[in-house]
């Protein structure tokens, strides 16, 4: 078992103190929007322990050096000599941006298309950082907003009918004439797409007329609060209005998310606990200050109407919440261990490469190479050939795994 430090990512969109409260440290005049615990290339978590020298300094290095050992056979045979997942904490503050993740297929396309026409890997206009696709799942820590996925097409248009505004009357038209997908397709690029974008009157002007409804007695509180709540830091920006397509989602302590490839969204609030392929391919499209690639992410996004993804956990030895996700990089645990009466150690699930994080408390984890005590914001990484583990003490660790 190895020590790991997470990255930190310093975004306009984080908190100034909920990550770092949540690992009992004090809060600072940086905004921390996401800590990294992975082997990702753009930012791979370092070894608390290692030493100068040839000792490697890094999670992706140590994996470098025995690929097998740290993953086992079984996931180097299928994703190659890599973890596939990446575990992060998220804490928005602030909006992100409305964004879509690519394909598989899509993102190993592009990503040779980018190389081969010499853009820089950090190059601010650069879409596709890896080869990976981003599926992903949050699991929320506190109260967390977010949109998520469209609206039934019917739905939204009721949701558009009785605003004052021209532009709402256009969208609820488009979504009247082709209550499908298509529809959904037609409103959605017609509010970003360059050439027919509206104008950041035509925006404002349904923005007021959504805090007025909201003012008196709105059939969607949390829709017409979204779009006036976005309109305040992203003024005039059509994916503003765009929420009103899609689902508001409020995840309470304890519930999850799946966001699937394709799947359009932005987080709004909250903290929590995300898990992904191992990539950073990220196409935005509005409410943001980064790169903006309005065809591409256009290109990316699925249009069928759905209500979103929120898994249900299964319990494993009673103390252990175990989050599976529809696609095979990841899976996620969230253990809350009592220690009351001289409880035995509790077995962890898993058998893979996992990385382990303390939320909360002390706990010491046992594998067959031996023990590490872990407290609050503390966090190892654990081989795949140190075989199963147990976890004894009190307090609550997040696990993540490959299935």
């Amino acid at each position: 078992m190895q020590r790991l430090t997470g990255i930190e990512r310093n975004y306009a969109w984080g908190s100034f103190e909920a990550i770092q409260r949540l690992l009992g440290k004090s809060p600072t005049d940086r905004r921390v929007a996401e800590l990294w615990f992975g082997a990702h290339p753009d930012a791979p978590a370092l070894l608390t322990d290692a030493e100068d020298g040839s000792a490697p300094r890094d999670l992706r290095s140590l994996i470098e050096a025995d690929p097998e050992g740290c993953l086992g056979e079984d996931v180097v045979s299928r994703f190659g000599p890599r973890l596939p997942y990446l575990l992060k904490l998220i804490a928005p503050a602030k909006p992100l941006s409305l964004q879509v993740h690519p394909s598989l297929e899509r993102a190993q396309e592009k990503f040779a298309e980018e190389n081969a026409t010499g853009i820089a890997m950090d190059d601010p206009r650069r879409n596709y950082r890896d080869p990976n696709h981003k599926p992903e799942m949050v699991f929320a820590l506190n109260t967390f907003e977010a949109v998520c996925g469209f609206r039934a097409p019917r739905r939204a248009a009721e949701l558009l009918a009785d605003l004052d505004a021209p532009l709402a009357r256009r969208l609820r038209d488009l979504l009247h004439a082709e209550p499908t997908a298509v529809g959904v397709r037609w409103a959605f690029t017609s509010l970003l797409d360059p050439t027919t974008r509206p104008t950041p009157g035509e925006v404002q002007e349904l923005v007021a007329a959504c805090a007025a409804r909201l003012d008196n007695g709105s059939p969607s509180p949390r829709a017409d609060s979204t779009v006036v709540h976005l309109a305040k830091d992203f003024p005039g920006d059509p994916g503003v209005i765009s929420t009103l397509l899609m689902n508001p989602v409020t995840l309470q302590p304890g519930d999850a998310l799946f966001i699937p490839a394709g799947g359009v969204h932005a987080y709004l609030h909250g903290l929590g606990i995300e898990i992904m392929a191992s990539s950073d391919n990220v196409l935005r499209a509005g409410l943001t200050e980064k790169h903006i690639d309005v065809d591409e992410m256009l290109d990316c996004v699925d249009y069928v109407a759905a209500p979103p993804i929120r898994p249900a956990p299964e319990i494993f030895h009673g103390a252990t919440r175990v989050y599976y996700s529809p696609v095979d990089d990841f899976e996620l645990s969230v253990t809350d261990l009592a220690d009351e009466n001289g409880e035995p150690e509790h077995p962890l699930p898993g058998r893979g490469p996992r990385i382990i994080v303390c939320l909360d408390g002390e706990i010491e984890i046992s594998s067959s190479a031996g023990k590490l005590r872990l407290s609050r914001g503390q966090a190892i990484f654990v081989r795949a050939d140190e075989g199963r583990l147990t976890g004894h003490g009190r307090g609550r660790i997040v696990q993540a795994d490959v299935p």
